[in-house]
């Protein structure tokens, strides 16, 4: 299984951004039901630039190594959806940040990582251009990460049980 695995360092950037993604989905999904009963957009911002930067670092990391290759019963329909669903989630890991990080930019109250330091704040204000794009962005964002992780996810579960291929494995 050893080419067929991807290495140590993507299989723990992809479970660690998988974990906090997870979580800041469901932050992000019910911080409105949670207000008042604890404050979670502070840690929901702290998770979200965490997510930015090891994105950041995967996506590197993923273009000096190469994935291993995809079952030869994989049809080229198949990988090419693979891939797309990839490029996206890739697209929405730096997207979905970046775009809170705007936000919380224009927001009145500090950008902070756990409390342990502050995150600088771009030059934006709220109502501006850059503001109400970011805005929109994050909510649609939200709900498009969402249905592409349960894609990624049923389809990893799709390969694990009804295919019976090494596709899962790869990534554990």
């Amino acid at each position: 299984m050893g080419n067929n695995r991807y290495n140590a360092g993507a299989r723990m950037l992809h479970w660690a951004i998988a974990v906090l993604i997870l979580a800041n989905l469901a932050t992000g999904l019910l911080h409105d039901a949670l207000e008042g009963v604890v404050a979670v957009m502070p840690v929901h911002k702290a998770v979200g630039l965490t997510v930015l930067v090891l994105s950041l670092a995967r996506l590197g990391w993923r273009m000096c190594w190469k994935a291993p290759a995809y079952p030869g019963s994989m049809s080229g329909t198949e990988i090419a959806a693979a891939h797309i669903l990839h490029a996206l989630l890739y697209v929405l890991m730096i997207a979905m940040p970046l775009s809170g990080w705007i936000m919380s930019s224009a927001g009145k109250y500090p950008l902070s990582w756990f409390g342990l330091f502050d995150w600088p704040k771009l030059a934006v204000t709220k109502g501006s251009t850059l503001y109400e794009i970011g805005h929109s962005f994050h909510g649609i964002g939200g709900w498009t990460l969402l249905a592409l992780v349960l894609g990624h996810v049923a389809a990893a579960l799709r390969h694990q049980f009804l295919l019976r291929d090494a596709v899962l494995r790869r990534m554990l």
